[in-house]
């Protein structure tokens, strides 16, 4: 489903605007029980089915807007291969049409386009070639792929003999140097090392400023970092395509109560305030150290509001962040020591019950947090009959946050690492609104006792 907010953004837009348009896209592939029954079919024709009809992709619309990033979700054999497979014209639909405005370059699986016979100088080449590029223009850019591939001597042997990373390494480096004005990625940099997947990254983020790109990852971390819209495939349908916080969180809710079953059902909390955070901050306190940070957190309770999930078994009741002193904190200073307690009650018998919490920048990538799963180690299994309410306290050095709108998401659970029910999940129980910050490097900065800038005589042995 459209959300109504991209229903009347899509509207809008004219034909020049749009750099993708999917239209009731579907894909049936017959399947057959014993190949004599293929024979059969090809010889009776239409008089009589001896196969069965399987939509890997069904009746699926959606635009994208030129210089759009959009992550494309779902479990395995959802149809994301399949949507970005006839995007890119490698299959062919069913049912429906693709409409591009622009050239297309794709990594839709290890060495896609790659004659596992020719060497990879020769496979860089043909696959160049498919995407437009003349011999001269490939002849100019060869230096930069094989600098961006990165595999030395391997360039001169065949393909086959490549490990899967070696692979993502070529194939990447060629759609990077192609000047395509949509890009296409689906789950290829898994594969890669570190160092490659952050030059991927890089190049990805610089793409993302002029090209539109589609995204599709099981990480939902990278899904919300890069992707402002997400859609949601589910058994070849479109479930959701709107916001990427909003899509990601559904689609967590959804995939755990796959998992649980009929053990737990998780009923939302609240729809009304995904992207309702507020950037606003009334205060006007500032930290002060030896290097003037000016640093002030607005601290929001925001536990009556917060969206998420409950299977009531039990729910979290109260959340603060306190100081040193055990004084409850509206405004924060990066570099304090602080307090966050968790109030749970308990409505049925816990054998294991957890609580912790996770601080998430405002496009939900988790920044850091804990749970009282650690305890275990020293404590064991402590159970807690139905009734009871409990604590966890969590103290620790609050660090400096960059501008912006920050969400604590606070869970109740019950079990071990490997196996456990979330019984009452809330995305944004907590919200720090962070202003007159002048850290600037990285996610989440730190307190530095001290910078200096000094010359050094370097004729001294």
């Amino acid at each position: 489903m459209f959300s109504e907010e991209k229903k009347d953004e899509c509207s809008g837009l004219n034909n020049q605007d749009i750099a993708i348009s999917v239209q009731g896209l579907g894909k049936c592939y017959q399947i057959y029980d014993r190949p004599s029954d293929r024979l059969k079919q090809m010889l009776v024709r239409s008089k009589r089915r001896y196969f069965r009809e399987f939509w890997a992709l069904k009746d699926v619309s959606f635009s994208v807007k030129r210089g759009e990033t959009v992550g494309i979700i779902g479990r395995n054999g959802s149809g994301k291969s399949t949507i970005l497979q006839m995007i890119c014209g490698t299959l062919t639909p069913t049912t429906g049409s693709v409409n591009l405005n622009g050239k297309v370059a794709a990594l839709l699986e290890l060495g896609a386009g790659f004659n596992p016979e020719f060497t990879g100088r020769e496979n860089v080449y043909m696959a160049a070639s498919i995407y437009g590029l003349t011999r001269e223009q490939i002849d100019a850019r060869f230096a930069k792929i094989v600098e961006f591939a990165d595999i030395g001597e391997h360039l001169e042997q065949p393909v086959k003999t490549y490990s899967s990373g070696m692979y993502v390494r070529l194939a990447f480096a060629v759609i990077a140097h192609v000047d395509a004005d949509i890009l296409v990625i689906d789950e290829a940099l898994a594969v890669g090392d570190a160092v490659f997947t952050q030059k991927c990254m890089r190049f990805i983020r610089r793409f993302k400023e002029t090209g539109t790109l589609l995204f599709v990852s099981h990480d939902m971390s990278s899904v919300l970092n890069l992707c402002e819209t997400t859609l949601w495939l589910d058994g070849g349908q479109l479930r959701e395509y709107g916001k990427a916080k909003e899509v990601g969180d559904n689609y967590l809710r959804y995939t755990l109560q796959e998992v649980y079953g009929e053990e737990a059902k998780l009923d939302s909390v609240s729809d009304s305030v995904s992207g309702s955070v507020s950037d606003s901050l009334s205060s006007d306190s500032v930290a002060k150290s030896l290097i003037d940070y000016e640093v002030t957190a607005e601290v929001k309770d925001n536990l009556s509001e917060a969206n998420g999930w409950k299977t009531g078994s039990g729910e979290i009741t109260k959340v603060e962040i306190r100081d040193g002193a055990g004084t409850k904190l509206t405004v924060c200073e990066g570099g304090e020591r602080v307090r966050v307690t968790i109030t749970a009650k308990l409505y049925d018998q816990f054998q294991s019950p957890i609580l912790g919490f996770i601080l998430k920048d405002r496009l939900g990538q988790d920044l850091f947090g804990e749970n009282t799963l650690v305890l275990k180690e020293t404590k064991g299994l402590v159970a807690y009959e139905a009734g009871s309410t409990i604590e966890a306290y969590f103290e620790f050095t609050l660090p400096m946050l960059p501008n912006g709108s920050y969400v604590m998401m606070c869970s109740l659970a019950e079990g071990s690492l490997q196996e456990h029910i979330q019984h009452h999940y809330l995305h944004d129980a907590l919200v720090l609104n962070v202003s007159s910050s002048k850290v600037r490097w990285g996610l989440v900065g730190i307190r530095f006792n001290s910078i200096q800038l000094v010359k050094v005589n370097e004729n001294i042995i």
